[in-house]
């Protein structure tokens, strides 16, 4: 095709209904043309579509084509399905994949955390643009994997940390580096969740499987467990095989404006303590600390070392000297960020929405941040029809989504890992701890059981064999997946 006939007068031209396809993909014409036009459309396939992917496609649909629709819970997602009744429709998102691949754009994944790595790395590996929800990935390997798959594939990403595209993250940024608060050498961090079951013990009961949910297929990955109605559809999130309890599910609404404003990257150290502990249930409550290295200093403010403090369940930091006598403390949206600074202290809420200081001063810091007019959505829209070269990253790019999804999961990995009793050491290149022994040995408790027998507590507590701690350490930071399902390799 000569490069100098447009895409639109191709379309015109009649070549569409000539070579028998009802819709052609950009990225059949984008080898040709470099780029997607604006007025294009992308045609976009979702995976996972009942819940956060319904909200995702709203945000997208009116400009855009919806052409794949995949989910595991056809009752769950019979109200999309019916929405666009023109779209194929389809349980495994790897099927999918097969039959429609070349007339598809970009995907959109809103799966359980536990299939996020998955269903994107597959798409990215295909040269599909990929807008993920969060957190973006179910351990540090994946977050890694999919950081390195996006540049390699030169993709346009999104993570569905939709806050990140606010004004509140942008100020906290521009404060910071302006230095209204001088240097951070503590945060403190957040949220009013869980609002789902969590601490729990597995449930025994097997249920029938609905014939409207591949157990199978949602199990993905993971080890298949006898099926109970308690996984699904929403309180996946509460339990370590699918989610990432409150932490993950949060952190990355409430941390992004920390990890972005302060420049971090590995940490160095991680400790957490929580609720009871068990091997199938995040806790009802934890709290987890992160340090972070000294780091290079902006022009006007010094970066040292840092801690970072998470709260959850309930648990929460101490009210600031000096905060408003009767205001809460916990901010809006159900999370809260504290700054403490050498200069002042700055505060905000989920998603970093609504900062202020704590002094009272009302910055005027030069505006360094892109704003985003349109949603977080579209701005990936946007940057999905943008040359590869010239492309303008999202605010929310795996390029930096990854690594902060590594500090989310990072956290969890400090709680499941807080009967060795030590602060652990983190080698952030290698994605290793250092100081946990080859020999040394872990027990999990499995199930604890409580009951009143004629009038005295009784306490059943069931506790695995001792196994290789170092090995546990290792299947939280990288998953064995189970037969018939593999990651691309790392590039």
């Amino acid at each position: 095709m000569a490069s100098d006939i447009s895409r639109r007068k191709f379309l015109s031209t009649g070549a569409k209904a000539a070579i028998g396809l009802t819709i052609i993909p950009s990225t059949v014409l984008g080898k040709n043309f470099g780029h997607v036009a604006p007025s294009d459309k992308l045609n976009i396939a979702a995976v996972g579509i009942g819940g956060m992917g319904h909200a995702n496609i709203k945000a997208v649909e009116a400009t855009e084509n919806i052409v794949g629709l995949c989910d595991v819970d056809w009752k769950y997602a019979k109200g999309v399905f019916e929405r666009f009744p023109n779209a194929k429709k389809y349980w495994d998102f790897r099927k999918m994949y097969d039959e429609m691949g070349k007339s598809i754009d970009a995907v959109i994944v809103a799966t359980a955390d536990h299939t996020h790595a998955i269903v994107s790395a597959d798409a990215m590996t295909m040269g599909k643009h990929v807008y993920c929800q969060k957190p973006l990935t179910h351990t540090v390997y994946e977050s890694r994997l999919l950081t390195k798959l996006a540049k390699k594939h030169k993709v346009a990403t999104q993570m569905g940390n939709q806050g990140s595209s606010g004004e509140g993250v942008n100020l906290v940024c521009e404060w910071i580096a302006n230095g209204e608060i001088g240097e951070v050498t503590k945060v403190e961090c957040a949220t009013d969740r869980p609002i789902w079951p969590q601490g729990l013990n597995a449930p025994e009961k097997v249920d029938k499987i609905p014939s409207t949910l591949n157990w199978d297929l949602f199990s993905g990955p993971a080890k298949v467990r006898p099926y109970n109605a308690l996984y699904t559809p929403w309180n996946w999130r509460g339990w370590w095989d699918y989610g990432t309890g409150a932490l993950g599910d949060m952190a990355c609404h409430i941390m992004h404006p920390v990890f972005k404003g302060l420049n971090l990257g590995y940490p160095t150290k991680v400790q957490g303590s929580s609720t009871l502990l068990l091997q199938d249930c995040a806790p009802q409550a934890q709290h987890v600390k992160l340090t972070f290295p000294a780091r290079d200093n902006m022009p006007k403010v010094g970066m040292p070392e840092v801690e970072v403090h998470w709260y959850d369940g309930g648990m929460m930091p101490d009210r600031p000297k000096g905060f408003p006598q009767g205001k809460q403390l916990m901010g809006e949206g159900g999370g809260l960020v504290i700054f403490h600074g050498t200069k002042d202290t700055l505060i905000c809420g989920c998603y970093g929405v609504n900062p202020w200081l704590l002094s009272g001063r009302v910055p005027k810091a030069p505006k360094t941040q892109r704003r985003v007019e349109t949603s977080h959505e579209m701005d990936w829209v946007r940057a999905c029809k943008e040359d590869a070269s010239s492309r303008v990253m999202t605010k929310s790019d795996f390029s930096e989504a990854g690594p902060f999804n590594e500090m989310v999961v990072m956290g969890v990995l400090a709680i499941r890992l807080q009967t060795l009793n030590k602060e652990l050491y983190w080698d952030g290149d290698n994605m290793k701890f250092t100081n946990i022994d080859p020999n040394e040995q872990i027990k999990i408790l499995v199930k604890d059981d409580f009951k009143i027998v004629d009038g005295d507590p009784k306490f059943n507590k069931i506790w695995t064999d001792p196994i290789n701690a170092q090995e546990f350490a290792n299947e939280l930071i990288k998953h064995t997946y189970r037969q018939g399902w593999k990651l691309p390799d790392m590039p």
